[in-house]
């Protein structure tokens, strides 16, 4: 690692988490419905209050994990900023800025190159290509990228280009489903968590080759059940909803972290979806 070692890296999902970057959901609200899970809260909608209290509460509980956490500063004119994992991703040594493929989100990447700039830490914005952080999970020398309508092939490409050291594998999956992290998402070197009604057969040969594949039920898909966060040392958050998927990570040896975000997962994400890690050791 080179001169920002001590703070940027990232290299897996799952390797010890030392800081991470959050933004509070104080203008939080289903302004245009974009996925299954706003469609369904739609007319209920959110309490502002309640999911800015359980988002302190993660919070809370990620400091004392001794994750540093960063707060970005909140603007009215975004109503989905608490997903700050989708404005880019940390690949190695570097910060991905991404570009933003719905316009309810345009502008909210350039949050976070105020800050990376606030801390002289260079990145590379991906101007061009949609991509969003939701579509990417990192496995050291594999990248799995997501094609969704919020991530196209060519920035697929664009990647692969960049890493010539990493294998880039695209998985297609069914687009209601939003991101790729709300269907798969890998929590150790052998393991991963999945729905396979998402994926096709051959994505899903590819996955049980590489992983063994922890499948989620349809019920757990929707309160987001492979939408953890893995902070390293087989420590994972994860929904108290999701009592399926909490006993199977149990079963294996992981301590269950459970926090209720349950206010802020009407809006189509949870706890991966709100974090954006920027250092892994």
């Amino acid at each position: 690692m080179g001169a920002n070692n001590q703070k940027i890296y990232c290299a897996s999902e799952y390797d010890v988490l030392k800081r991470v970057m959050l933004c509070e959901p104080q203008y939080m609200t289903i302004r245009d419905v974009i996925n299954e899970a706003q469609k369904h809260y739609k007319d209920e909608g959110i309490h502002i209050e309640t999911a800015v209290r359980q988002h302190r509460e993660f919070v809370s509980k990620l400091r004392a994990c001794d994750v540093e956490v960063v707060l970005l500063p909140y603007h009215k004119k975004f109503p989905e900023q608490v997903f700050t994992r989708d404005i880019g991703f940390t690949l190695g040594e570097i910060i991905f800025v991404a570009d933003m493929a719905q316009e309810v989100r345009d502008g909210e990447e350039d949050q976070l190159k105020q800050w990376l700039e606030d801390e002289e830490v260079s990145y590379y914005n991906l101007i061009g290509d949609y991509i969003e952080g939701g579509d990417v999970i990192i496995d050291n020398s594999t990248v799995f990228v997501g094609l969704s309508n919020r991530t196209n092939q060519n920035a697929a490409n664009h990647l692969r280009k960049l890493l010539t050291d990493k294998e880039i594998v695209t998985i297609p999956f069914k687009e209601k489903y939003l991101h790729l992290d709300c269907v798969f998402n890998v929590i150790s070197p052998d393991e991963a968590l999945c729905f396979p009604e998402a994926l096709g057969k051959q994505e899903m040969e590819v996955l049980n080759a590489r992983y063994d594949l922890i499948e989620v039920t349809s019920e757990e898909q929707f309160t987001l059940g492979t939408n953890v966060l893995n902070i390293g040392e087989k420590r994972i958050f994860s929904l108290p909803v999701n009592k399926n998927v909490n006993k199977q990570l149990r079963e294996r040896g992981y301590d269950v972290i459970e926090v209720d975000i349950s206010e802020i997962i009407k809006s189509g994400g949870s706890f991966r979806c709100c974090t954006l890690p920027i250092l892994r050791q």
